[in-house]
């Protein structure tokens, strides 16, 4: 019987540390801009285009 006892305040602790940890992640604003992650793939990348632009550049002046 004590067992019992034993592995239900163990899961009441592991839930409580859970629950603060969400708690926690919540206050700090981990999920609040839920609309930017669905559209990020339709932008281009503005800065890979400008170091790809500077890196053929490069490969230019080092053929000439």
């Amino acid at each position: 019987m004590s067992i019992i006892i034993l592995l239900i305040l163990i899961s009441l602790s592991i839930a409580i540390i859970f629950l603060l940890i969400f708690y926690w992640s919540m206050k700090s604003g981990q999920y609040d801009d839920t609309y930017t992650p669905s559209v990020r793939m339709l932008f281009e990348d503005k800065a890979k285009k400008k170091n790809t632009n500077e890196q053929d550049k490069k490969q230019e002046v080092a053929k000439s």
